[in-house]
């Protein structure tokens, strides 16, 4: 007897909701635990073209740490729209500047597939920088990523 391949269905599929801290969590780390469960993979019943990822909020992205003195050579680049207008600030600035979310915002935006399917996952991801969010009623579970890998963390 041969086996079939199990695939989702919509109406089988369950979003829970996930609180990271990434005080002194490295931000790339914490940018791929999140994409990793924004996308579902963490899931037996993981399906790749159904959004079957949970919600992800990320609370104290200010205090990510980065690694080898990146945040001192690396620099976040956009476009004004405008002949010439690219635009650049090194990581340090963005990380205390008015939106240090950002940062994580795009690192886990890069990890998602650009589609319809990645925008609609990254819609559930919630990034603030204090440790204050508005998601409480939603009772998140906490993730705690030092415990999962000793090196997601780096010391105060």
């Amino acid at each position: 007897m041969a086996q079939k391949t199990y695939s989702a269905k919509l109406k089988d599929i369950e979003h829970k909701w996930y609180v990271i801290d990434a005080d002194g969590a490295v931000l790339g780390r914490v940018a791929a635990i999140a994409a990793h469960y924004l996308r579902g993979k963490h899931k037996p019943t993981y399906t790749p073209h159904l959004d079957c990822g949970d919600n992800i909020i990320v609370i104290n992205a200010a205090k990510v740490k980065t690694t080898g003195g990146k945040a001192d050579k690396e620099k976040f680049f956009w476009h004004t729209g405008w002949a010439g207008g690219v635009k650049d600030i090194l990581w340090s600035k963005v990380l205390s500047g008015k939106h240090p979310e950002r940062l994580v915002i795009k690192a886990v935006e890069r990890m998602i597939s650009r589609n319809a399917l990645g925008r609609t996952q990254m819609k559930k991801l919630y990034v603030y920088a204090g440790a204050e969010h508005k998601h409480e009623a939603q009772k998140p579970a906490r993730l705690d990523i030092a415990k999962m890998n000793p090196k997601n963390k780096r010391g105060a």
